[in-house]
């Protein structure tokens, strides 16, 4: 059963809306954190690559209020409307086209706050400006303060985000163990195919450590000079050419499916894909030409530093990638997994970066993601590291699976629970059956 919900401005239910310094912040190496506007996506806080100023000018950007617990920010533009809550124990301040709310406890929950800021209702009014009936890239601190926030009754507003927090906390769990496991992943790598561990230990009479003796057996026991410096005996030194097929497949005028299933360049971060939007053909981007296999691993060639690249497992027949991506498709099953390792691992994306040219859009050619250097193994090795890697990036695209059905569900709930057209109940029920 719905109900009337009260909507009351954003300015009445908050006890302090402070726009960011309008100055650029003193980047340090380390210090305070300061957020920018790529911390913050889909209602999530990501510090996974913090910039930092120093003690005196985080003073002068909190004169007017140093962000705390609960607190929530808001960017203006670049982009517009993007919001993430401040966590216990985070020390910050804001960096530049940003706003912080302090939500008033006795009117709003910070958490439901949150997720109704996200809803399509208020995202509508934010894109909107009602005075010249056209669309704005730039949020207005008087358009932010009088947004009308469809808010409930306090209780309810706290089941709401309990309901609606469940959800993100699961796709965050999900999300951390898919970190974890591509950690485990390239450790991995690192350990048989960099810094030849088992060629190490069986060097100096030792067992190699964490594998069978029938995996051990595959490796040698000793080296040999290269241009890479010291290599396993009988092996040697390639490129990721030798062991994949660079850009294999494209849609043409005359072969392409009526509906491509399609993945920009800014999609697609750290082997997740946000999302996947459907175009048919005539009406997709120029560049979505590039067609997509299981087992494909794309590494974004436009600044390449972003680290744009994922992992491709049992797509869609019409998953299509920009041809701002390099495809790799492994030449041999035995290989799938150490391509995308090999392309994806620090010291490649590090090298990509550092040659990449063009001004404000650097970029590489396609030829110099294939061309990148690596060690390449006997048969034997190839194939015990694809039985043991295969499975860890199956789990991780299982849970990316998981993670996109738990998004589009809380998406679907979050604008229905807030105005008040479904109860409670439900919403538990569709939650429950999604993880079923």
């Amino acid at each position: 059963m719905s109900f009337e919900v009260a909507e009351p401005s954003l300015k009445s239910i908050c006890l302090l809306v402070v726009d960011c310094p309008h100055a650029t912040p003193k980047w340090t190496e380390n210090g305070v954190v300061v957020l920018r506007n790529q911390n913050i996506k889909a209602g999530r806080l990501d510090l996974s690559t913090p910039s930092f100023t120093d003690e005196e000018h985080y003073k002068g950007r909190t004169k007017r209020a140093a962000p705390k617990a609960g607190d929530i920010v808001i960017t203006r533009e670049a982009p517009m409307g993007d919001v993430c809550l401040i966590p216990e124990g985070l020390r910050c301040c804001l960096g530049q086209r940003q706003v912080l709310l302090r939500p008033d406890p006795e009117k709003v929950d910070a958490r439901f706050l949150l997720f109704a800021l996200q809803s399509p209702y208020i995202q509508f009014q934010i894109g909107w400006n009602e005075g010249t009936g056209s669309t704005v890239s730039n949020l207005r601190i008087p358009v932010l303060e009088s947004l009308k926030i469809p808010t409930p009754p306090m209780p309810l507003q706290v089941e709401i985000a309990t309901t609606l927090g469940a959800l993100d906390d699961r796709i965050t769990l999900l999300r951390e163990t898919n970190a974890t496991l591509e950690a485990i992943a390239q450790a991995l790598f690192k350990s048989w195919f960099v810094d030849f561990d088992p060629v190490r230990a069986k060097l100096e009479g030792r067992a190699p450590e964490g594998m069978d003796e029938a995996t051990a057996r595959l490796f040698p026991d000793s080296f040999e000079e290269s241009e890479l410096g010291l290599v396993p005996r009988g092996w040697r030194v390639g490129t990721l050419a030798d062991l994949s097929d660079l850009n294999p497949e494209s849609w043409s005028a005359k072969n392409h499916p009526d509906i491509v299933a399609y993945i920009d360049l800014a999609n697609a971060k750290d082997n997740e894909i946000a999302s996947v939007t459907d175009f048919a053909f005539d009406d997709a981007p120029s560049r979505a030409r590039r067609v997509l296999r299981t087992g494909d691993t794309i590494v974004g060639t436009v600044r390449p530093g972003n680290r744009s690249f994922a992992f491709i497992h049992e797509p869609a027949s019409n998953l299509t990638a920009s041809t701002g991506f390099a495809v790799l498709r492994p030449s041999a099953v035995k290989n799938t997994e150490f391509v995308y390792l090999a392309a994806t691992q620090d010291s490649s994306i590090e090298h990509l970066a550092h040659v990449a040219d063009g001004g404000a859009y650097p970029a590489v050619r396609p030829d110099v993601v294939s061309g990148l250097q690596c060690v390449v193994p006997n048969e034997q090795a190839l194939e015990a590291f694809h039985l043991v890697a295969a499975p860890l990036l199956a789990k991780v695209s299982e849970n990316q699976a998981q993670a996109q059905t738990l998004s589009t569900l809380r998406d679907t709930l979050l604008p229905r629970l807030i105005s008040g057209q479904l109860r409670l109940p439900e919403a538990q029920a569709a939650f429950d059956a999604a993880l079923a």
